[in-house]
């Protein structure tokens, strides 16, 4: 089930898991939407008509002034003194329900939405990774050991078995990739996860692998807006972006720079990109490029 909102910090008595569930339901429902009545709760979570009741009464005990029964609509709506005491209001993770619905993970009854709104996205490619391999790519990961992988490089006519030693799974904001030490070129790569066509033998390492710093590494980004808007245009990329003194920092594994750099705009040179296609631009550029991963670790089958 998709949450559209932040748990809120303090939580209200001792409450089961299951109570305080719903009753953030009915705070989501009250905030989003302006009302929630019984049936909500019992279509949602299966539960009888007097539970329900017993819930939304609940409610009103424990956020006092935040709903009141309409008689003529037969639904509790939201008052003007609504303030959340079960959630954090986020309109990321709302609209995320969104995206998930758009791309066929959820279906729109499993959201916290009475109905999904009218609206369209990009066309999501889903890409095809077999559910056997990515077990176990898993199961190398959680207990250490080497996997052997059938892979289609790129820069191969065929694909070849492989060991490798995965250690952690990485997504780039289009694809899902696989960290492993190949044992072949002894360095750390990223696979392509719908390009492992196989799954076979597993060992265990008897020597130590170096540890990933790539992976370990954090890098500092700092982003501002194009120099070349006017500050009224500038304002609004700061508003946009979040950014806090006109400067927005991003925290990201040196291993997943590139891949960052490059979902947003930042691996081109700004001197010669129009400001209405870069709206945001690298502060000490020249720094970050030169802390890129060398490119045989960036996509394996590159290597």
């Amino acid at each position: 089930m998709v949450i559209g909102s932040k748990r809120a910090t303090d939580r209200v008595g001792n409450l089961r898991w299951g109570v305080e569930r719903r009753l953030e339901f009915v705070e989501f429902r009250l905030y989003w939407e302006g009302y929630v009545n019984r049936s909500d709760l019992s279509d949602l979570f299966g539960v009888s008509a007097q539970q329900a009741s017993t819930d939304l009464n609940r409610y009103l005990d424990l956020a006092p002034g935040n709903m009141r029964y309409d008689k003529s609509a037969k639904r509790y709506v939201r008052t003007e003194q609504f303030k959340p005491v079960f959630m954090v209001p986020d309109s990321v993770r709302y609209l995320a329900q969104f995206c998930l619905v758009a791309t066929g993970a959820l279906e729109p009854t499993e959201t916290w939405l009475p109905e999904v709104p009218n609206f369209d996205s990009v066309p999501f490619l889903r890409r095809n990774i077999n559910p056997e391999h990515l077990r176990g790519i898993l199961e190398a990961i959680k207990i250490g050991l080497a996997l052997e992988i059938r892979y289609q490089s790129l820069s191969k006519p065929e694909p070849m078995w492989r060991w490798n030693s995965p250690i952690a799974l990485g997504f780039d904001g289009f694809r899902w990739h696989v960290r492993a030490w190949c044992h072949i070129d002894n360095i750390y790569k990223d696979y392509l996860l719908p390009r492992v066509l196989g799954t076979r033998s597993t060992k265990s390492v008897d020597v130590r692998r170096p540890v990933d710093e790539d992976w370990e590494e954090i890098v500092s980004i700092r982003v501002v807006a194009n120099p070349l808007f006017s500050d009224d245009q500038k304002s609004v990329i700061e508003l946009d972006y979040g950014m806090e003194n006109g400067v927005l920092e991003i925290k990201v594994r040196r291993a997943l720079l590139y891949y960052v750099l490059k979902q947003l705009g930042l691996d081109r040179d700004p001197e010669f990109v129009p400001a209405r296609e870069q709206h945001i631009v690298l502060l000490d550029r020249e720094n970050i490029v030169g802390r890129m991963p060398t490119a045989a670790t960036m996509e394996g089958d590159k290597a």
